[in-house]
């Protein structure tokens, strides 16, 4: 019998009666935190105003629950939400889908860029897609935490038996490989910005590298994962593939024509 990892680790920190936090928000919550020390660093090393970061996680905070929520509720769950229109705003009972939260950070840097920055958005993405690259990492170790979005069927050594939701038998531990995978990446993009300063400066290309490195990668384990959703059952590719070929694709369009053009300074505020 090849051995198998027993998983049924309890999704809540600790259960007072009247509050029971879990490690999922707290590990959002890391994420959020280190995120915005990332952000001064940044904003420090190129001399710019600190003021702005402040807002910019706010913007992003709220875009990133909204997008993710809307996202679930449009990308996998319409047909249930149609019909319990009431129930789109309960977030606490599950039901975030990444690819939505993307669109969503990329809607609110828009406004952010024209209300705060006065610059492209590029400008902001490509920096704001360092941190955020961690962030991701850390939604998928709550995942992990929550024993939900998992593999199917495998028998490698490292499976997990996800005992908490009645498993049997060992699957792919699919947020440990997006784990490992959105922390290379963000050391990659972290590399782009603090050490290489042609890259830095290239608008898109930093954003690019960010969009492949996380949505490429999310379409080739999504091949050992199991859907979410019955209405993905019998399909070539699921929704969360069909979902991230856009952004692959932007991605590579970013490198390009970031590459293309000549690099971009802008006088400090």
């Amino acid at each position: 019998m090849i051995a198998a990892i027993k998983w049924n680790v309890s999704p809540e920190l600790f259960d007072l009666g009247f509050i029971a936090p879990r490690w999922y928000g707290l590990l959002f919550a890391i994420g959020f935190f280190i995120g915005y020390k990332i952000m001064e660093k940044m904003f420090r090393l190129e001399g710019e105003n600190e003021k702005w970061i402040e807002s910019l996680f706010v913007y992003v905070f709220v875009a990133t629950i909204i997008g993710s929520r809307l996202g679930h509720v449009f990308f996998y769950s319409w047909d249930y939400y149609s019909q319990h229109l009431l129930e789109i705003p309960m977030i606490w009972k599950g039901g975030l889908a990444s690819h939505g939260g993307t669109l969503g950070i990329i809607i609110a840097i828009w406004w952010y860029s024209k209300k705060i920055t006065k610059r492209p958005m590029l400008w902001t993405l490509d920096r704001l897609a360092v941190p955020v690259a961690l962030v991701a990492a850390m939604i998928r170790l709550g995942n992990l935490m929550n024993s939900e979005i998992y593999g199917v069927a495998t028998s490698l050594p490292w499976g997990f038996i996800f005992e908490r939701n009645g498993e049997t038998v060992a699957k792919h531990p699919t947020q440990l490989y997006e784990t490992l995978a959105y922390l290379l990446t963000f050391a990659v993009v972290w590399k782009l910005f603090f050490k290489t300063e042609d890259k830095r400066y290239r608008q898109g290309f930093i954003l690019g590298v960010f969009f492949i490195g996380i949505f490429f990668s999310r379409f080739l384990i999504e091949f050992v994962k199991e859907n979410q959703e019955n209405f993905e059952e019998g399909m070539l590719l699921n929704m969360g593939q069909l979902l991230s070929i856009p952004f692959v694709l932007a991605g590579c369009y970013l490198i390009w024509n970031g590459l293309r053009k000549p690099i971009v300074v802008y006088k400090k505020k």
